[in-house]
């Protein structure tokens, strides 16, 4: 079996979560915070390959929306990717190593050249690239030392002369609460002038690969791979599976055969401005109970249960019950099943927020989130993220989430200019992970009496999901969204089944970047890190570098009013008053596949 330095690296570290990525393949939700390491670093190796332009791109498909955080993110890896490129010599991009031990791919191998610049036959120094602060974590890595020993050993002949880091600076800082967003861009700019790119030399050791061969070993003779708890914890993205145990997520199905183009469930999250029909066309849905918020249940003749605070006077007593409890309460119904309906409906999830902030405030014993902003931020979403998640387990054939629609907050560009964007009235973290509960995130759209459903989705349109939707608007009909649902699900099998067959040099497990063109072929070896069906133009005005703005801190709490690591203010503030411009439509934004067999 052939191992890679990271997954070897992630056993270390513990067995548990190496167990459940690289045995059991377990994948996690997409990230969504604008500064993740994993798609920086991404992006970062494809600007050095490729050039700043498809750099930026790739990070912005790799979200299903982007706010202010995202473009600070992007102006950074515009200025230092240049940077980098200009210290590294010329070479080979993306070299695949393949022995039947080891498995990985050297980001630059440059041939080694004299001073006439004529090159040294069969003789190469290797660079691996890192968006990092930390050289000293580097120092005493395998990694170099495997990439020396596999690549001479499956190319008897060439040599490796010199092993390098090349080690490009994070500008960590966060924007005060007396900054404006201008003002913040500008002081990451001159925070930028004072960085440098550097490489750092490595001496190989040949003890590093034997330790790596004698983990490998111990890896196969492993048979109880235990957790190993500790701070580092907190930053996992396998940690609810650690905390609620292994029984909580899995259960053992039938062993008979699933029908994978056979919809068996439907998991929808619709929007659009009031009015607009989002209530009387999930009245079409079959069998429906409605989990009401706001009243507006006069023109829709399915059953429905209003969500509201539940007041009961008994003789001078009064017992509430507030509307969260109630919410709860009915979900623990719907688990026991057998009720007879087919479609849950909650109309509108934004107002179960609300209630849950509510109930929150009375359990915690606050007024407000900030009156204990060390934990109540993140106690109010756990809690409801974690009930919503009840929600989307239940056995029905539809689960359909209903919100109004956000059309006042603008994204602020390079150069100043704002561009609407249109969302769920939802706070923008809460919104991103619950697009990643469900299968299809889509508005409706009134214009005059036509009514249309819109699977439109681009950098300023929240939208997305699991479900790759080829159609962008269809008919307001309960049918035609079968339809489109039906074909987007045959799709996907389809294509993960085609995904089977390829040949074994295109099954390397990296993460895929490449923007697919028409007339062009993909080149063998090593798949980029990720793709869109067609090259998508990210335009940031190219004027004099103005004020700038950044996040990339590690993570802690913080909230409304003030910075977030991952986009901004709690309350999602954003400058109004300027007058947003028409958005090209992009195309719809592709998933990106996890890259598991390289390096960070």
């Amino acid at each position: 079996m052939q191992w890679s330095h990271s997954g070897v690296e992630a056993f270390e570290k513990c067995p548990f979560k190496f167990k459940m990525r690289y045995l059991d393949g377990i994948d996690t939700n997409d990230p969504t915070e604008a500064n993740n390491a994993l798609v920086l670093g991404t992006a970062l190796h494809t600007g050095i390959e490729k050039g700043v332009d498809e750099a930026i791109q790739q990070y912005f498909m790799s979200f299903p929306v982007i706010d202010d955080s995202h473009i600070n993110e992007a102006i950074k890896l515009e200025y230092l990717i240049p940077m980098a490129k200009a210290v590294l010599p010329s070479g080979s991009y993306e070299v695949e190593i393949k022995d039947d031990d080891f498995h990985g791919f050297i980001d630059l191998l440059a041939p080694v050249k004299l001073f006439h610049d004529s090159e040294v036959p069969d003789v190469y120094d290797i660079y691996d690239f890192k968006y990092s602060n930390n050289m000293n974590h580097y120092k005493d890595s395998r990694q170099l030392h495997l990439y020396k020993h596999f690549f001479e050993k499956c190319n008897p002949g060439k040599k490796i002369r010199n092993l390098y880091f090349l080690f490009v600076p994070k500008v960590n800082i966060k924007q005060k609460k007396t900054e404006t967003l201008m003002e913040f861009r500008q002081r990451i700019w001159e925070e930028l002038q004072d960085v440098d790119v550097k490489t750092m030399q490595i001496d190989f050791d040949s003890e590093k690969v034997i330790d790596f061969l004698l983990q490998i070993k111990k890896i196969s003779e492993t048979s109880e791979f235990k957790r190993n708890e500790g701070w580092m914890c907190s930053y996992c993205e396998y940690q609810e599976y650690c905390q609620k145990g292994w029984d909580y997520f899995m259960k053992l199905p039938s062993t008979e055969r699933r029908n994978l183009e056979k919809v068996e469930k439907r998991v929808i999250w619709i929007y659009g401005q009031p009015f607009c029909g989002k209530t009387t066309f999930a009245n079409a849905f079959p069998v429906p109970l409605m989990l009401n918020t706001d009243g507006n249940i006069k023109f829709v003749d399915a059953p429905y249960i209003r969500i509201k605070d539940d007041i009961q006077v008994e003789g001078r007593m009064t017992k509430k019950t507030l509307a969260w409890q109630v919410f709860k309460d009915i979900i623990a119904e719907l688990e026991k099943g057998g009720n007879g309906f087919k479609t849950i409906v909650v109309d509108l999830v934004e107002d179960l927020y609300e209630y849950c902030r509510l109930y929150m405030y009375e359990q915690l014993g606050i007024k407000h989130e900030s009156d204990d902003s060390f934990k109540a931020w993140d106690m109010v979403r756990g809690e409801f993220l974690n009930t919503l998640k009840r929600l989307m387990a239940l056995d029905y054939e539809n689960i359909i989430l209903i919100s109004h629609e956000d059309a006042t907050k603008d994204i602020t560009k390079r150069g100043g200019d704002k561009i609407t964007a249109i969302k769920p009235n939802m706070q923008d973290k809460v919104a991103l992970k619950v697009s990643g509960m469900v299968d299809v995130v889509a508005r409706i759209v009134a214009d005059g009496n036509e009514r249309t459903f819109s699977f439109k989705s681009n950098e300023v349109i929240f939208g997305g999901g699991r479900l790759k939707v080829d159609a962008k608007d269809i008919p307001l009909d309960v049918n035609e969204l079968f339809k489109v649902y039906d074909e987007a699900n045959r799709n996907a099998v389809r294509k993960a089944q085609e995904g089977t067959e390829q040949p074994e040099s295109n099954q390397t497990g990296k993460q895929s970047t490449t923007i697919e063109k028409p007339a062009e072929q993909p080149k063998s070896g090593r798949k980029s890190r990720s793709k869109s069906e067609a090259p998508v133009e990210v335009v940031i005005p190219d004027e004099e570098i103005p004020e700038y703005t950044d996040e990339d801190a590690p993570p802690f709490d913080t909230e409304e009013g003030t910075w977030t690591p991952g986009g901004g203010a709690e309350d999602d503030s954003i400058p109004q008053g300027v007058e947003s411009k028409p958005v090209e439509e992009k195309p719809t934004r592709v998933r990106r596949s996890r890259r598991t067999t390289d390096n960070n």
